[in-house]
């Protein structure tokens, strides 16, 4: 879990990468995440699954994922 600003024109996203790389998992995720913190984001695979969320979100997101039985770094 961490926050990226480089690269995004100064915008805030918080990433949750090293996840499982499975579409309907990841999709499912997000769509949740989303949901519950009321805003934008996608998903996207590549050496892992990484869920992106727009704005600093990680105070919403570290009890979403542990509650999943999660162990949340960062």
């Amino acid at each position: 879990l961490r926050i990226e600003k480089q690269g995004r024109g100064g915008k805030t996203v918080t990433v949750i990468d090293r996840l499982p790389k499975n579409e309907t998992f990841l999709k499912d995720l997000t769509t949740e995440l989303k949901k519950k913190c009321g805003a934008g984001g996608t998903h996207r695979q590549e050496e892992f699954g990484i869920v992106e969320i727009q704005g600093d979100k990680r105070d919403l997101v570290r009890p979403l994922l542990a509650k999943r039985g999660y162990t949340v770094k960062g």
